[in-house]
C-alpha cells in the first residue's frame, strides 16, 4: 500500500527565488490549459496539451518557461487531465463520493505545489536533490521505508515550504486488546466508545476568536496593499495551528483506536446536512469527524483491522442496548435514560456506541418483542422523558 511521508524544510533564499519562479510556471501553464479547456468544445487531453505547452515554450512570450524543470510542467498538466476527468465522472454517477467542482485558476495567494517525479529528484543520506533548485535539508522527523516513486514540494499559505514523499509501505502486524468497538461522534464530547472511555478534542475558540478578529481587519483593508498582506498571513498561521492542533489529536486517538481493537464501527454521518444548520455548522466542522473516519480506514487497512460503517438509519440512540426496548426519539438535552423495560440507566451517548457496536458485528435486538404499539412522536421534550420511557400496554 502506498503512504505519504511530509517533512518541512528552510529554503534558502536562492532556493525560495528559484521555487518562487517555478510556482510561477506552474500557475500560467495551468491557467493557460485551463484557459483552452474552457473555450474548446471538446477536452484536449493530456497529450495535445503537452504539444501546446513544448510550441508555447519556443515563443517569445513564454520563452522563460524552459529555466524551470519540465517535469513539473507536465505532471501539472497531468493533473489538470485527472480534474477533469474525476469532474466529469462525478457529474455522470461513475465516480463515488459527493459532486467534485470544474477545475478552477490557481492564484499567487493561494497553496502552492510542484510534483517531481524519479526523473527529476534524487533522495540523498541528508538532503533531497531536485532539478533546477538544489540540494533541499528537510527535517528528517521519521526514516522513510522504501524508495519514494514521487516528491511534491508544498508551500502553504503561511508561507511553511514541505517536501511530501509517495512510498510503499508493507501492513504492519500488531496484536489486538479487544475484539471489537463501537465509536459514537459527538460536539461537546468529540467520542465516546462502548467501553465507557470518552475523548474531549482540544478547545478551538480562543484561537477562532483571534481568526474573526483579523479577518473583520482583513474587510477593512485595501487590496493589494502591504498590509493587507501581512493580515493575510497572520490569518493562515493561525488557521494553520487549528489545523494542526487537530490532526495531532485525530492522530493520536485513531492510532489508539485502531491498535488496540481488532474491528472498529462508526455511525456514517450526514455532515454535509448537518453543516446547514448556522447555529452547529461552525463546532462541526471544527470536529473534523470525516478526517477522523478517513484516518481509522487508512490505518486499518495499515495494521489489517477490520472497518466497519452502519447506515446513517439505524435508530441507535432510540434503542435499549440492553434489552432492545425502543422509546423513540429523544431531545438532545436529555443525556440521561432510565430503561424501565430493564430498568437500565444509560448514558445517552454510551448506549448510542454499544449499539453501533452490535449493529456493526451483526448482532441486533429483536425490538419487535418490546417496542410500543403506538407511534412516538418527532422529538420528545425534556419534560416528556418518564413517558418515552415508561413501556405502554404492560
Amino acid at each position: 500500500m502506498k503512504a505519504r511521508y511530509k517533512y518541512r524544510f528552510y529554503p534558502t533564499d536562492q532556493q525560495k527565488q528559484s521555487l518562487a519562479q517555478l510556482f510561477g510556471c506552474i500557475r500560467v501553464v495551468w491557467n493557460d490549459a485551463l484557459a483552452v479547456c474552457k473555450q474548446s468544445e471538446k477536452l484536449p487531453g493530456y497529450n495535445n496539451l503537452s504539444a501546446m505547452l513544448t510550441l508555447s515554450k519556443k515563443t517569445d512570450e513564454r520563452q522563460w518557461l524552459k529555466d524551470v524543470s519540465s517535469v513539473p510542467l507536465q505532471q501539472c498538466l497531468r493533473n489538470l487531465d485527472i480534474a477533469y476527468r474525476n469532474f466529469f465522472n462525478s457529474r455522470n454517477g461513475k465516480r463515488k463520493g459527493g459532486k467534485i467542482g470544474v477545475p478552477r485558476f490557481k492564484k499567487k495567494t493561494n497553496s502552492q505545489r510542484a510534483e517531481f517525479t524519479k526523473a527529476a529528484f534524487s533522495v540523498a543520506e541528508n538532503s533531497v536533490y531536485l532539478a533546477k533548485i538544489g540540494n533541499l535539508q528537510p527535517i528528517w522527523s521519521r526514516e522513510l521505508h522504501s524508495q519514494a516513486s514521487s516528491v511534491t514540494v508544498i508551500k502553504d499559505c503561511a508561507n511553511r515550504y514541505f517536501l511530501s514523499f509517495v512510498v510503499e509501505i508493507e501492513p504492519s502486524q500488531v496484536d489486538a486488546k479487544n475484539q471489537s468497538i463501537g465509536i459514537d461522534l459527538g460536539i461537546k464530547t468529540f467520542a465516546v466508545m462502548s467501553n465507557g472511555e470518552k475523548f474531549v478534542c482540544p478547545d478551538y475558540s480562543k484561537l477562532d476568536r483571534k481568526v474573526r478578529k483579523l479577518q473583520k481587519k482583513l474587510a477593512r483593508q485595501s487590496k493589494d496593499s502591504r498590509r493587507r498582506n501581512v493580515t493575510r498571513v497572520r490569518i493562515a498561521k493561525l488557521h494553520n495551528q487549528i489545523s494542526d492542533t487537530r490532526k495531532d489529536f485525530l492522530h493520536k486517538l485513531s492510532t489508539k483506536v485502531v491498535t488496540e481493537n481488532e474491528t472498529i464501527v462508526l455511525e456514517d454521518l450526514n455532515v454535509s446536512g448537518l453543516v446547514k444548520n448556522r447555529k452547529l455548522a461552525k463546532a462541526i466542522s471544527l470536529q473534523g469527524w470525516r478526517e477522523f473516519r478517513t484516518f481509522c480506514e487508512a490505518k486499518s487497512e495499515k495494521y489489517g483491522r477490520s472497518f466497519q460503517v452502519i447506515s446513517r438509519w439505524e435508530p441507535t440512540s432510540q434503542i435499549c442496548s440492553d434489552c432492545g426496548y425502543k422509546w423513540g426519539k429523544l431531545d438532545l438535552s436529555i443525556r440521561s435514560i432510565l430503561c424501565l423495560s430493564c430498568n437500565t440507566e444509560h448514558d445517552r451517548d454510551e448506549n448510542a456506541a454499544k449499539n453501533i457496536e452490535q449493529v456493526g458485528m451483526g448482532n441486533r435486538h429483536d425490538s419487535k418483542r418490546t417496542q410500543r404499539n403506538c407511534k412516538t412522536i418527532l422529538v420528545a421534550e425534556s419534560i416528556e422523558a418518564s413517558r418515552i420511557t415508561a413501556p405502554l400496554g404492560r
